[in-house]
């Protein structure tokens, strides 16, 4: 199916560009009483992700009502672990939570590779798929996963963390099981980001929220070793990398098989752009706190931010996902902002 508007992957792969693209993580749902209508309906998180139809009409909802330039699949990146054989639970106001971990070679029977993808995920196929009927090319669909040291970090914790110190103590003291398993949550990634692009995703994000825990060293044996992995595997449609708070990684972010380079919005994005030059495209990085700001300010704010860019090699976001109890005015106000921006360089 053609699309309408390609503005996103004409950004990611460096072409031509009328205006900047912009979409927000965390888009499908949260800020919305259309999502929370939907929500409502059903028994919480978990069964939304499961159910094609209800994820689907979640993804279809920003596009309708904030009109940003993408969608991205409603679901979640613990379906990963999930389908590999260790359960989760979404607990109201406390989050993930998994009644068993993996910190001994003995847990590894939790860490299944041996299985058929489309059997355990199809479940999220299946959404791609009634998304993009929904959407009827109007924007592109974007995929995505949790990176491996993310997903690790829940595996062996159990449920969110400060400090994810199980999993950092893990790294010291059995090595061998740590990159055993990284290399297991690698292997089962690339398989369903490849059928994510099989069901229909135009564009994949890897998402990296605990990278920023990880010193530059430990990061690059723990974390990028793996993301490059993955990296080389998904050529065939633009990949952005999100790796949260690994500043000093961005360099070695920029160097990997990936179109896009995703910012926090404690990020120097001029100063990034400068140093990695025009190879990769960057996306980011408002402070979502900014949102929070009168129309008059989050206008301020973004034209400021869109005034600092010196490429056109840039995906306009926010710096991490929005916020739920962010007013959707608001919203609207930055997209607005985005897309009445006159580019003024080349």
């Amino acid at each position: 199916m053609e699309l309408k508007n390609d503005l996103i992957l004409r950004a990611a792969r460096g072409e031509s560009i009328e205006r900047y693209p912009v979409w927000l993580m965390r888009q499908a749902g949260r800020i919305l009483p259309e999502y929370r209508a939907v929500r409502a309906k059903l028994s919480g998180f978990k069964e939304l992700v499961e159910t094609p139809q209800f994820s689907a009409e979640v993804t279809v909802q920003p596009v309708d009502l904030l009109g940003v330039d993408a969608a991205i699949i409603f679901s979640d990146i613990l379906v990963v672990p999930e389908a590999m054989g260790l359960e989760y639970q979404m607990l109201e106001a406390k989050g993930p939570w998994f009644e068993k971990t993996i910190r001994s070679e003995e847990g590894l029977r939790f860490a299944e590779t041996n299985f058929d993808i489309e059997d355990r995920l199809g479940y999220v196929l299946e959404a791609i798929k009634l998304a993009n009927k929904e959407l009827d090319g109007r924007v592109p669909l974007i995929g995505f996963a949790g990176a491996p040291w993310t997903i690790f970090c829940y595996m062996v914790e159990g449920h969110g963390s400060k400090t994810f110190s199980e999993s950092r103590k893990l790294l010291y003291t059995n090595p061998t099981l740590a990159h055993e398993l990284l290399s297991r949550i690698t292997d089962v990634t690339i398989q369903y980001m490849k059928a994510q692009v099989k069901a229909g995703a135009h564009m994949l994000q890897l998402f990296d929220s605990w990278a920023g825990i990880l010193g530059t060293e430990q990061y690059a044996e723990f974390g990028l070793k793996y993301v490059d992995k993955i990296a080389n595997a998904l050529t065939e449609v633009p990949l952005t990398i999100f790796s949260k708070g690994a500043i000093l990684s961005i360099p070695a972010i920029a160097k990997l098989n990936c179109a896009t380079v995703g910012l926090d919005w404690n990020m120097d994005s001029v100063a990034i752009r400068k140093e990695i030059g025009d190879s990769r495209t960057l996306q980011g990085n408002l402070d979502p706190c900014a949102l929070y700001s009168s129309h008059k300010e989050v206008e301020n704010l973004t034209r400021k931010m869109l005034d600092s860019f010196t490429s056109k090699r840039h995906i306009v976001n926010l710096g991490h996902g929005v916020y739920p109890d962010i007013d959707p005015e608001k919203v609207k106000t930055f997209i607005k902002t985005v897309k009445n921006y006159e580019l003024h360089h080349e």
